[in-house]
Order: C-alpha cells, then structure tokens, then sequence
C-alpha cells in the first residue's frame, strides 16, 4: 500500500493533542510496518522556516512530501486525515480520525469562525470518509448523533499513552523535582488538575469543590491547575477571591513533559470534573504516575477511566468535593485506587494503536 498522512500538526515543535496523536502513530507504524509507503504530506508556506517535518529518516519506507502549493498528496492508495481537514483531493480512499465533536457539544467553547469551517469539513468528510476512526465509544456514539453515516464505516480505536514520558518515580527520583516545584510556588501538599484553561474543562465546578474541601478542613494543601489559558475563561481570577482561595490556587502555564510527570507523581490526587472530553489524556497519564484520581461519570472520562478512578457528576461541586476527601482520608482506598489506576493504563498503547489504524487500511482497500 501507498499512505500519505497529513501532517500539517506536527511541523512545529511545541504540538498540540492532535499533534502528539500524528507524531506518535508516524513512529509506531514505522516500528510496525516496514512494507507499506508512506507519504508524510506536509502542507506549509514556500519560506516557513519554523515548521517542518520530524525527521523520521530510520524509517525507510517514510518520504517527506513537502506541499508549498495546496497542490494536495499526490495519488495514493489512501490519504489519512488525522483530524478534520481539507480533504478537496479525490486520487485515494480517504482515512479521517476524529478526536471529538466539541464544537456540536459545547459550541461556547470555540469562536464561530471555527465553527463554521469544522462543520463544513466534517459534513464533507461524513459523505466522502471510506472509513472514520473514533478515539472513544463516545466520540463514536455523539458522531452518529449528528451525522447520519453507515455505521459500517466507522469503529474506535483508543488513543495510547505515553509510557516512556509518564512513569511513578523511584524515591530517590521523587527527591529531585522538590526544587522545580519551589520554582513555580508550589509547596507540597497540593491537588492537581491539568487542561487548557476554558469553561468545557469547569474550573469554576473545580474551584468550588476545592472551596468546600478547605472549609471541610479535609485538606490544606493548594490547588495546582496546568494549562494554557483557552477561550473565554480570562475572568477566572475573579471566581477565586470570592470563593476564599486567594493564595490557594496556583496556575503553572506551559510546562515541560518533565516537570508535569512530576507533578504528577507528587500529588496527592489528580482530579479532571471536564463537562466533556474526546478521550481525556491526563487520566490516563495521571493513571501511569501512580496517582489516584477523581474524574467525571460524563463524556468518554468514565469510560477511560473504567474503575479505576472515583467517577463524580461535573455539575455538582459538592459530589467532586465528596470524592476528593474519601481518597484524602482514606489511605486503603487511595493505595486501590493507585495499583487500579496503573493497571488500567498498560491497556493503553501507541503499538495497539497503530496495529488497529493499519487493519483499517488494510480493510478499506480490500
């Protein structure tokens, strides 16, 4: 077979989900399958110097094919979208992923003009798609709901996570980032929670909750939240003074794989109340780092988490709260919790990933 991907996700650096989903299917397939062509397409301007592809040269099979022009892959077997995109080409069968319905959803969470372009792509990838891969049952199921597409021409294949990045430190290692946390005004003991600031991921229902813990005097520690500032939550400062939080509540912005497993590791919990997720990634990297977690029963987050995690209404502040001191005083709990949740994590991988995206391809040019 000859498959080109797009790979317009993953010619900077610093990647977006999206990009890390690109990055890592590229590598695992290029362990996996040494048969087939691959033709990374890379859509990007003539004098773009800052983007340009990873370099996947121990790959053999792998060949760059730079696109200045929007003159599209090329002729292919198949071309594979790994989200929503510009698909105008019609030489191959054509391979989209979808990572979430979001804009149908919580519309709020994107600007109309983003909007508008996602729907006009995903109206064209639903009637043209030769086959659609979800990353959760979820995704699947909300798919369907507002598209009418064969069900034959859609499956789900669970994203991996990244074993080699999010690991449980030895004691020895968990001595080393002390002075990190110090650097961005954390002082041990500390809650954790980890998505782009905006209102799907209900920070507001977070810090609530989090009030409720500290008036309980379950916990008197701090609230460290990780993430990018996202649409329409600047005013977010204005929901911690009231609330009695002020000095609580700390907000990293951008930081390193490194210092997140960090944190990860040296939480007391991890807690994720999103109104809704796609797949949810830092339950599953929480899950790698041994720490016990708390996420919503809604979206795909329960279904994720499976029983591994305490899984809570996101609309009510006081169940989230409720979760979060059972596992704070309840050590048998946590520690079940923790052995659950590294469990659950070893049924996720890049390698299950990619097998299932080439039977995909191999099923589509049947």
């Amino acid at each position: 077979m000859r498959i080109a991907i797009n790979c317009r996700s993953i010619l900077l650096p610093q990647r977006t989900g999206i990009g890390r989903y690109t990055y890592q299917l590229l590598d695992s397939l290029g362990e996996l399958d040494r048969a087939d062509e691959y033709i990374l397409h890379a859509p990007k301007r003539l004098f773009d110097l800052k983007r340009r592809l990873p370099d996947f040269s121990r790959y053999k099979n792998f060949k760059d094919r730079p696109d200045y022009f929007n003159r599209g892959p090329g002729r292919n077997d198949i071309y594979h979208l790994p989200s929503p995109d510009d698909h105008s080409w019609r030489e191959s069968k054509l391979v989209v992923t979808i990572h979430d319905l979001i804009y149908k959803t919580h519309p709020q969470s994107h600007t109309p003009q983003t909007i508008e372009l996602t729907e006009k792509y995903m109206r064209a990838i639903a009637a043209r798609a030769d086959q659609i891969i979800c990353v959760s049952e979820n995704t699947r199921r909300d798919l369907h709901t507002f598209f009418s597409i064969l069900p034959a021409k859609t499956c789900v294949i669970y994203n991996g996570v990244d074993h080699r990045t999010f690991f449980t430190l030895s004691e020895e290692q968990r001595r080393e980032p002390l002075s990190q946390l110090a650097g961005l005004g954390i002082n041990r003991p500390y809650v954790l929670s980890v998505g782009t600031i905006e209102p799907r991921k209900n920070l507001t229902g977070l810090l609530q909750s989090f009030a409720q813990l500290k008036a309980r005097k379950a916990f008197h520690g701090q609230l460290v939240v990780v993430g990018m500032k996202g649409w329409m939550q600047d005013n977010i400062e204005s929901v911690i003074g009231p609330l009695g939080l002020k000095g609580d509540v700390i907000f990293t912005g951008f930081i390193t794989d490194t210092q997140l497993r960090s944190l990860y590791n040296l939480a007391e919990l991890f807690v994720f109340p999103s109104f809704y997720e796609g797949f949810g990634f830092p339950i599953l990297e929480a899950f790698c780092c041994g720490v016990a977690v708390v996420t919503s029963k809604t979206s795909s987050c329960g279904e994720i988490a499976g029983q591994a995690a305490l899984t809570v209404d996101p609309q009510d502040p006081a169940q989230i709260a409720g979760a979060m001191t059972q596992i704070l005083q309840d050590k048998t709990l946590k520690r079940s919790l923790q052995q659950a949740g590294l469990k659950r994590a070893r049924e996720f991988s890049f390698a299950a990933m990619a097998r299932g995206t080439l039977a995909v391809y191999q099923q589509v040019i049947k």
